[in-house]
């Protein structure tokens, strides 16, 4: 799909938590969960099976007009004197969702030199691209001079930085103190956290600042997976301290993302006016102390992308211990933690749904453990609720071998975070579901041919 068809496709849809504390101790044995029966959200029964027989399983289905929407809610982020919204295309990074959200006037926040580049493959401007990341390549002069803006996370990138652009704008990220997340794995503030520049090290920013004759435009924060109001207005508070304190050179102060989706039906999900509004109030306040009216930047991931996303599997086995007394009913599917890794990672939820093979609903339940492909015991797609290594049942209709499955809300942290190539398990595609249910492919099923191109062979007897 092209850069134009995706905007007219676009057109044409139409219009922060407490503080992580340590874990619990994991419960040794099976433990059996009680949620309601999960349903579809944006596909039918008989699009499931269309899906399946286009492009086979498993297959990662995105919706369209769920991404419009969830897009059109992030650029109404309430804020005093203008915001831009940068997505983070880490959670979802196929160059097709990338042009949809450019087409609707995101930018992009990269993690990564490698994913700038992807975002420029598909025809983004470096411009329009924010690079915050962990590992600074020596090749970013060259991104730089196209326009892209780069955040300094650590001290080292900030000389870096200086040394190549004396003189230049720069963004600086800080770690201003305090973290949040749904686990420590998606925390990414605080004391645990090697994210940003500590904020006591502040006087070190401010030397090589000097040093080099950096103008310091941009503050960036972003603590982790939060969606509580008075969080949020806690760390714009500190964040903007940290402005104030740079001496008026800044222009943007951008506050991350992490903004809580609720994936099952006993989550909740956040509200952005909420958060929003405490943020624009202390924005306000800010200019009228300081008279600099910042800009806000947000960089909103999970919750564009989250829920706009499906698998659609098939269930390639049943079985049953059940002849011990702590035996289960098994749903085996045709895709594991080569697709989804984020319940063998953190013990995530996500609602599973059964179509049968004729694209029809079973109102019969029981229930199953639901576990992937893999030859891992840890491959399973119902652990307990945050405890990756415990087993947990889910009521699901009632299911044979060939029946599909539909692994919701997969469209953030799946497809970018897939083991594929794990037992040489291929890729799978990735397909744009429209308003009218038509399946557009946005990226093609891989082969075992591509998994091993790069491999080389070597002379044994040398060895």
């Amino acid at each position: 799909m092209g850069a134009s068809s995706l905007a007219a496709l676009a057109l044409a849809l139409g219009s922060a938590t407490a503080l992580q504390l340590p874990r619990s101790a994991r419960r040794a044995r099976p433990a059996t969960t009680t949620m309601a029966v999960d349903g579809l959200r944006f596909l039918s029964p008989t699009g499931v099976v269309k899906c399946k027989e286009a492009f086979g399983t498993p297959c990662y289905v995105y919706d369209a007009p769920t991404l419009v929407a969830r897009a059109e809610e992030a650029l109404a982020f309430p804020n005093a004197f203008g915001v831009t919204v940068r997505y983070a295309m880490k959670a979802c990074p196929n160059g097709a969702v990338l042009r949809l959200f450019e087409s609707m006037g995101l930018h992009f926040d990269a993690s990564s030199v490698f994913e700038v580049r992807r975002a420029l493959a598909a025809g983004i401007a470096a411009s329009k691209i924010s690079l915050s990341t962990q590992q600074l390549d020596d090749d970013f002069g060259d991104l730089v001079k196209e326009g892209l803006k780069v955040n300094a996370c650590s001290l080292a990138q900030l000389e870096a930085f200086g040394a190549a652009f004396p003189g230049a704008d720069v963004g600086v990220r800080f770690n201003p103190g305090v973290g949040s997340g749904g686990t420590s794995k998606t925390n990414v503030g605080g004391p645990s956290s090697s994210f940003g520049i500590w904020h006591e090290d502040f006087d070190e920013v401010a030397a090589i600042a000097g040093k080099h004759d950096l103008n310091v435009v941009r503050v960036h924060t972003h603590i982790g997976s939060g969606s509580d109001a008075a969080v949020w207005q806690r760390v714009s508070r500190m964040s903007l301290d940290l402005c104030e304190r740079l001496g008026g050179t800044v222009e943007t102060l951008n506050l991350g993302g992490g903004y809580k989706v609720g994936r099952m039906a006993y989550e909740q999900s956040t509200d952005l006016s909420v958060v929003g509004e405490p943020v624009k109030a202390e924005f306000e306040a800010y200019a009228e102390r300081t008279g600099d009216e910042l800009k806000l930047e947000v960089e909103p991931g999970t919750f564009l992308v989250a829920n706009a996303g499906a698998l659609v599997t098939t269930i390639q086995d049943v079985t049953s211990t059940k002849g011990s007394e702590a035996g289960n009913d098994f749903l085996k599917l045709d895709c594991g933690m080569t697709e989804v890794l984020r319940p063998s990672l953190y013990g995530a939820q996500h609602p599973l749904v059964v179509v049968k093979r004729d694209g029809t609903l079973n109102s019969e339940h029981k229930p199953y453990v639901v576990v992937g492909h893999c030859c891992e015991s840890g491959d399973l797609l119902t652990p307990a609720p945050d405890e990756p290594e415990t087993l947990a049942s889910r009521d699901l209709a009632a299911a044979d071998r060939g029946d599909l499955m539909v692994v919701e809300s997969v469209g953030a942290y799946c497809a970018a975070m897939s083991t594929a190539g794990y037992n040489s398990f291929p890729s799978a595609p990735e397909v744009l579901h429209d308003k009218d249910g038509n399946f557009h492919l946005i990226r093609k099923r891989s082969s075992l041919d591509q998994l091993t191109m790069n491999e080389v062979d070597v002379d044994l007897s040398a060895l």
